[in-house]
């Protein structure tokens, strides 16, 4: 008989990687969009997935790759419908993630009124550090993210300034689709958003508790 799947290891057999977007007001409006009522959300495919170690890909259809910034939340348990009150018992742990984004397709997407999958569920569009359990974050709303693109700051932002929590995110969300053990949650990117090019290397973290390195490459095909 197997053995339980380590968390470890979430991105081999986590099912969903479920995004919230414009969880920042300076983010929302450096995107010239005003923030959200409710939790603005949409998928990435487990392809997505980029560990450590491997690269993030430049998408072949567009020419425009932003970096985004974000705390991803792990879900340690199936969830459905969950009160808000009892959401933070279902996490895990966290890591630190990048919602690559492919702008100039996102661009068009939205004077189109189209889904965003084009610009945002590409393979490695989802590169993430080691998993963090929850026991090393006592209040992951007073967390400090950062990313640098070859050394100099580009994003810098405070958990604190979420429009909505982490308990309310995850409520909300498990009240429109059931969520597995291993599943993921990225929370929102802070303002600074901006572009990578082939062999840039992304350096990022979150203060006192998690760091990841990555280099942007151009895929064989």
């Amino acid at each position: 008989m197997a053995g339980p799947r380590p968390l470890s290891r979430f991105w081999e057999w986590g099912r969903n990687i479920v995004c919230v977007g414009r969880n920042y007001a300076d983010h929302a409006a450096e995107m010239r969009s005003a923030p959200p009522r409710e939790p603005l959300l949409f998928l990435k495919p487990t392809c997505a997935y980029a560990p450590e170690g491997s690269p993030a890909l430049l998408p072949a259809h567009s020419r425009l790759l932003h970096h985004e910034l974000e705390l991803g939340v792990l879900l340690g348990r199936r969830v459905r419908a969950v009160p808000e009150a009892a959401a933070m018992g279902c996490v895990a742990g966290y890591a630190l993630c990048l919602d690559m984004t492919a702008r100039d397709v996102q661009d068009e997407c939205k004077k189109k009124g189209l889904p965003w999958t084009l610009a945002k569920g590409f393979t490695a569009s989802c590169p993430v550090s080691a998993f963090v359990p929850k026991e090393r974050v006592p209040d992951p709303h007073n967390l400090r993210l950062w990313l640098k693109v070859n050394g100099e700051l580009r994003q810098e932002g405070h958990t604190s300034a979420m429009i909505f929590s982490i308990p309310y995110i995850i409520s909300y969300v498990s009240k429109i689709m059931t969520l597995e053990e291993g599943d993921i949650i990225l929370t929102g990117t802070p303002k600074g958003v901006g572009p990578v090019k082939e062999n840039d290397e992304i350096l990022a973290g979150i203060d006192g508790v998690v760091t990841m390195r990555f280099r942007v490459e151009r895929p064989e095909y």
